[in-house]
């Protein structure tokens, strides 16, 4: 079901969602999208997902794979904010989650009903595709996605990037 965004309302902007993780294209998504907000007016958001794990033998160990997670997730995060706050002035909000990332996304745009755009980059030198990330959630598309969908070429420079937004 597609539900009224709120980017429109007053005090409510727009905010660009990207999905931060380990791929070579990922930069190229929180360029894009840091570049959009900041020449339409908007903000950033930046979400990491940890899949569950399921090892199963000890609890501490388990406890301390997810504090692990946690704590590479948040530091990816800061990496990124830092980067994009030393050459684009943009609000950023960054995000954690739980669970698979293709419901994550779903969840966190239903939540946040500011996010009015998604922005993916595809796979870069990739010859099965734009990658898995982009594969998911085209496929969830055509079932009433509820945001537009950016796809990036993962392999647009910077400057490349700046004259499209």
């Amino acid at each position: 079901m597609i539900m009224k965004r709120t980017i429109h309302d007053e005090g409510h902007f727009r905010k660009f969602l990207v999905v931060v993780d380990d791929t070579e294209e990922c930069d190229r998504a929180i360029t894009y999208a840091a570049h959009r907000a900041s020449a339409t007016g908007g903000g950033l958001t930046m979400m990491v997902s940890i899949e569950p794990t399921h090892f199963q033998h000890w609890l501490g160990v388990k406890e301390i794979m997810h504090a692990e997670a946690h704590d590479a997730a948040q530091d990816r995060l800061e990496r990124f904010k830092e980067r994009v706050e030393k050459t684009i002035s943009v609000p950023i909000e960054c995000v954690i989650r739980e669970g698979k990332v293709a419901e994550q996304i779903v969840q966190l745009i239903d939540e946040d009903k500011d996010i009015g755009i998604l922005v993916l980059a595809s796979a870069v030198g990739s010859s099965e595709g734009p990658g898995p990330l982009v594969a998911s959630i085209s496929s969830q598309s055509g079932n009433s996605f509820p945001i537009p969908v950016t796809i990036v070429p993962g392999n647009l420079g910077d400057e490349d990037i700046k004259a499209l937004c």
